[in-house]
């Protein structure tokens, strides 16, 4: 049997007249190169979720068609491509909607504040893209960065030092024109008590703990402080920031979230 002769049951039609908004692959890894504001690129690996909308009439959508695509863009997807790879996505699927999301580590290499010890720091990035017959284009950038908070409470009533803890920082972007992930990365960690690094000699956590301590900050103030960073860029349209602080003295998380549109 030849594929002439083989059915195909994607095709056929569907009588439960009902609408399906999101079909078809997650987490396809595959290699992706992202613009470097130091290095002009980088490579690195990304995690893929494509989905296209599905009319009531047909049963179901053409899947190896998902990883086809990928496969035709091998080595230029990056933020700049995004909108004809989803143009390529809604074309070969007869489609009105397409989404991706590509999830990577990013690395960036930052050197220990004191004695200038090289290290990689990795930072978790996602960009989300849409097409939309009827809402158009639309792009996130997302980047997820580690700090270090004081307590500012600690630090008033104890007599000896305050609690400090490591948080996360989860900051979602749309943007006008271009924007680095190494920008939006050093403004948060400009936000905490003192950003984290990857490798520390004893001169440096003398640094860096005293940094802190001398910039104490509740969930609420980084959170406000990356808020009131972005509303004065007129490059940002549209964002949200959470921050989670994993908290030295207590069984939970402090956590905090502003999200606004410009």
């Amino acid at each position: 049997m030849t594929s002439k002769d083989m059915l195909d049951i994607q095709n056929s039609k569907d009588c439960r007249n009902i609408n399906i908004d999101k079909v078809g692959v997650k987490d396809i890894r595959y290699p992706i190169t992202v613009m470097s504001k130091t290095h002009g690129i980088q490579q690195t690996v990304g995690s893929f979720n494509m989905y296209v909308n599905l009319p009531r009439e047909f049963k179901g959508t053409h899947m190896s068609r998902f990883i086809e695509i990928i496969n035709e863009y091998h080595g230029e997807i990056d933020v700049r491509k995004f909108k004809s790879l989803l143009e390529e996505m809604r074309n070969r699927l007869q489609a009105q909607s397409a989404h991706i999301e590509v999830s990577f580590p990013y690395f960036i290499e930052k050197y220990s504040p004191v004695t200038s010890t090289p290290g990689l720091m990795e930072y978790g990035c996602r960009i989300m893209g849409s097409l939309n017959k009827e809402k158009g284009y639309d792009l996130v950038l997302e980047v997820h960065v580690p700090i270090t908070t004081v307590c500012p409470c600690s630090k008033e009533i104890s007599d000896y030092g305050a609690h400090n803890q490591r948080g996360t920082v989860s900051l979602r972007v749309r943007f006008e024109k271009f924007i680095w992930i190494e920008d939006l990365i050093r403004l948060v960690e400009d936000c905490a008590s003192c950003e984290v690094y990857s490798v520390l000699k004893r001169p440096d956590e003398k640094y860096v703990t005293e940094k802190a301590y001398d910039n104490p900050k509740f969930v609420e103030d980084v959170v406000r402080d990356i808020a009131c960073r972005l509303k004065g860029d007129d490059n940002i349209s549209w964002f949200a920031v959470e921050v989670e602080n994993f908290e030295s003295i207590h069984n939970h998380s402090a956590y905090a979230f502003i999200e606004r549109k410009k």
